[in-house]
């Protein structure tokens, strides 16, 4: 999905200029006081989820959200009490600030203010390593400015290091990850040239280096290994039976799957089928870490969204996250489910249920 997110950074880049950052305490509305009131969260269900890292930058911008009544509301409280969600997806950079692009935002700071919201409302978190200063995806998984001088062991020591911090980060705050994943959209592998899939045994040593560092801090998080493009099954036999011949150490496997309006139905199908077949293959249970469609085909995303819930989770699915479904439309990115005004639309609604 990288076209659409380069369009809508391009389309923010102008409003933002170089000096903005992540956000600071002297934000109310993007950082909201330490609250240390005790949260029940419900751990273990079936996750209901969204990835929100735009938020902060979005509010920064001055996007605001509503329900369908017209009440404006803060997004992770709107999409937990009008759209069911309860459970937050957050990606996190190393050191954005070098990139011109992403302009600082989803630094661990940054993380740290949304996962705290996050949990403040009882939502179950999800933090999503990318392991590089921008973007990874299957073209493009760039080494951090900052390690790519290093060799294999120093890049695994950094990335240790890199999850121990940002996860006693997390702690220090009251959130404990229910999910993290090591790498985003990893079938090329990550952080090239070291981690090309085609780099010996390199890759599953970076999936191994991250999933001991999550382990020390959080033990009861289940460690992700994320690829894209859930409907096609040889890259997921590909990339999995590579891990299981190196002794890869992970708990689940994630999938984005971003159907085409007119072949949903067969992309549906075909992930279904591919959920079903990795789950008897390796032994592990399946998420969908990503999801997103045209949000003007509103009828077509519910249906999607209600077949991949009720028949996936008679499969074993763990759960499934819209890929930023508050994105404004006017801002380049079509694949989430909110309208222009910053409502809702009702591809969420399966949710409620």
């Amino acid at each position: 999905m990288n076209i659409f997110k380069k369009l809508y950074l391009a389309g923010t880049a102008a409003l933002l200029g170089m000096g903005a950052m992540a956000c600071t305490e002297e934000s109310p509305v993007t950082n909201p006081a330490v609250s240390r009131e005790p949260v029940t969260i419900e751990r273990g269900t079936f996750a209901k989820g969204a990835d929100v890292s735009w938020i902060t930058e979005l509010e920064s911008l001055g996007f605001r959200f509503a329900n369908r009544d017209g009440q404006e509301k803060e997004l992770m409280t709107l999409l937990r009490d009008d759209c069911g969600v309860n459970a937050i997806r957050l990606r996190v950079w190393v050191n954005p600030e070098n990139d011109s692009e992403v302009q600082g935002w989803c630094n661990i700071d940054d993380v740290v203010v949304k996962a705290r919201r996050a949990n403040n409302l009882g939502q179950r978190v999800m933090i999503d390593f990318h392991f590089s200063d921008r973007w990874a995806d299957p073209g493009q998984q760039y080494i951090p400015a900052a390690w790519a001088d290093m060799d294999l062991d120093q890049v695994l020591e950094a990335m240790a290091g890199h999850v121990t911090e940002t996860l006693k980060r997390l702690k220090d705050q009251g959130v404990e990850p229910e999910w993290v994943q090591i790498g985003n959209e990893t079938r090329t592998g990550m952080m090239w040239p070291l981690g090309d899939i085609t780099n010996g045994d390199n890759f599953t040593r970076m999936v191994n280096a991250g999933y001991d560092a999550v382990k020390a801090v959080c033990p009861d998080a289940q460690v992700i290994v994320h690829v894209d493009c859930g409907d096609q099954i040889d890259l997921y036999t590909r990339l999995f039976g590579k891990l299981e011949a190196e002794g890869g150490r992970y708990d689940m496997i994630g999938m984005s799957l971003y159907p085409v309006v007119d072949t949903w139905e067969r992309n549906v199908d075909a992930c279904l089928a591919n959920i079903k077949k990795v789950q008897e293959t390796y032994g592990k249970p399946v998420m969908l870490c990503e999801v997103g469609i045209d949000y003007r085909e509103t009828e077509i995303a519910s249906k999607m969204m209600t077949r991949l819930m009720d028949e996936g989770q008679q499969i074993g699915l763990k759960g499934i996250f819209w890929w930023e479904p508050e994105a404004p439309p006017s801002r380049g990115y079509t694949k989430g489910c909110f309208d222009e005004n910053g409502v809702p639309t009702s591809a969420l609604d399966c949710f409620t249920r």
